[in-house]
């Protein structure tokens, strides 16, 4: 992750905001009063839904039993052919 100050951010706001967007790569912003990130839309959206959807207590247990299941368990016998 980048990090510049905020002197920098306010010189160079379009240069890092594509930066951003371009590298998908978040920039740290320091200030005084503390840190701020920024972040693409489209990662923000991910962080959002990855929050709802892990608060969901059934999605969440669904979810861990997917990381723990073998990938041999995963495959169907009925696979589709192209």
């Amino acid at each position: 992750m980048q990090c510049v100050t905020v002197t920098h951010l306010r010189k160079d706001l379009f240069a890092l905001l594509h930066y951003v967007l371009y590298f998908n790569e978040p920039v740290k912003v320091r200030t005084k009063n503390g840190n701020a990130v920024i972040i693409s839309e489209d990662d923000y959206n991910t962080l959002m839904t990855m929050l709802y959807t892990s608060s969901v207590p059934y999605m969440r247990k669904t979810i861990i039993e997917g990381l723990h299941t073998p990938l041999s368990d995963c495959v169907s016998e009925n696979e589709v052919s192209w």
